[in-house]
């Protein structure tokens, strides 16, 4: 877990790279039907608009409310760290999948228009089960993993 501003910088970028980038190719994948190669290279285009989103949701917004509920539940000094490093993840998940989707509506799909709600909806429910088995099953344990040989104090 990140010890400074800085480290919460670095943690942050890491994150939002391998949650954005994964959620704009599954995006990508459903808007054409399949996974082909191509979704890859497309994915970054996005991710350029879609990522700086998500570092400032998160950054300034997402990130402090996901704490906070955590610690109101989960006590960092007597509970179990996965616990916290979970209930972190998920409560992310809860207030960045609607937003990001929000703004995928708004800049991908669209944007303002009579369907705009029921396309942001819509974008939700499906990216709600992909971020969270991609958060909790490979973004998190794969960027903490990462961040914590980069930082390592050996």
């Amino acid at each position: 877990m990140p010890k400074s501003l800085f480290q919460e910088i670095v943690f942050t970028i890491m994150m939002v790279f391998v949650m954005v980038y994964a959620m704009i190719c599954y995006n990508i994948a459903l808007a054409e039907g399949a996974l082909t190669n191509s979704v890859f290279l497309k994915a970054f285009r996005e991710l350029v608009i879609m990522g700086p989103i998500a570092f400032i949701l998160d950054f300034v917004l997402v990130g402090h409310i996901a704490k906070k509920i955590t610690f109101k539940i989960f006590n960092p000094q007597k509970d179990n760290p996965i616990f916290i490093i979970l209930g972190i993840s998920i409560c992310s998940i809860w207030f960045m999948c609607p937003l990001m989707s929000f703004a995928a509506t708004l800049l991908f799909k669209g944007g303002f228009q009579t369907e705009m709600i029921s396309i942001w909806l819509e974008t939700t429910a499906k990216n709600y089960p992909m971020a969270t088995f991609w958060q909790l099953l490979f973004a998190g344990p794969i960027v903490r993993k990462v961040f914590g040989l980069i930082f390592s104090r050996n």
